[in-house]
C-alpha cells in the first residue's frame, strides 16, 4: 500500500512516470533503501492503480532508441483514494515506519484527524509500556529461561517506551506545523 500512496501522493503534485518515481526515491533522502521500493514494483503498481482507474495516462514521450514513457496524472478518484489510504496507514501502522510514506503526504489530509489517530497510537503504547512494567515475575537466573525472559521483558518494555516518546515528537511536529 505504501507503494501506491507514494505514487498517488506524487501524481497529486505532478504528472509524472515510472522511471522519474524511481529516480525520485534515492534524493535527497534514499527512501527506496528504507522502503524497497523498486523500479519493477512502480511499474507493477502504476499499472495496478490506472486498471482502477485512480490515475490515468496522458502523455506518451518517444525518444529514438529507448522504450516510450508514458506519463500519467491522478484521477478525482485518486485523489478520494490517496487521503483513504494515508488515513489508513496511520490507523493500521504498528511502527513509526509503517508511517513513513504517509507522512511524506500528509498535507493531502487533515493534519486534525492525523492528530486524533496518533494520539490515541500514543494512549495504547503507554499502556503497553505500563504493562511491561508491570510484569514483576523473577526467573532464576540459573533457569535456562532467564535469558529469554529478560530480553523479552527489556526489549518489549523499550520498544513501548521508545515508540511511544517518538509518537510524541511525531505529535509535536505536527502540532507545530499546523499552528504556523
Amino acid at each position: 500500500m505504501s507503494i501506491q500512496i507514494y505514487i498517488l501522493g506524487i501524481l497529486a503534485e505532478e504528472k509524472s512516470y515510472p522511471y522519474m518515481l524511481k529516480k525520485q526515491l534515492s534524493e535527497p533522502i534514499p527512501i527506496d533503501k528504507f522502503t524497497g521500493i523498486t523500479e519493477s514494483k512502480l511499474y507493477y503498481h502504476f499499472d495496478k492503480l490506472a486498471a482502477n482507474r485512480f490515475i490515468e495516462p496522458v502523455e506518451t514521450i518517444k525518444e529514438e532508441n529507448r522504450p516510450d514513457k508514458h506519463v500519467y496524472q491522478i484521477t478525482e478518484k485518486g485523489r478520494e483514494e490517496l487521503v483513504k489510504r494515508i488515513y489508513q496507514t496511520f490507523e493500521k501502522a504498528s511502527q513509526i515506519t509503517d508511517m513513513y510514506i504517509a507522512l511524506t503526504y500528509i498535507k493531502h489530509v487533515d493534519s486534525r484527524k492525523v492528530l486524533a489517530i496518533l494520539e490515541r497510537k500514543i494512549e495504547e503504547h503507554r499502556l503497553a509500556w505500563e504493562t511491561y512494567l508491570s510484569f514483576d515475575q523473577t526467573v532464576d537466573e540459573s533457569s535456562d529461561k532467564y535469558l529469554g525472559y529478560n530480553f523479552i521483558k527489556e526489549h518489549s518494555y523499550s520498544r513501548a517506551q521508545h515508540t511511544a516518546e517518538w509518537l510524541e515528537e511525531l505529535v509535536s511536529r505536527i502540532k507545530e506545523k499546523v499552528s504556523q
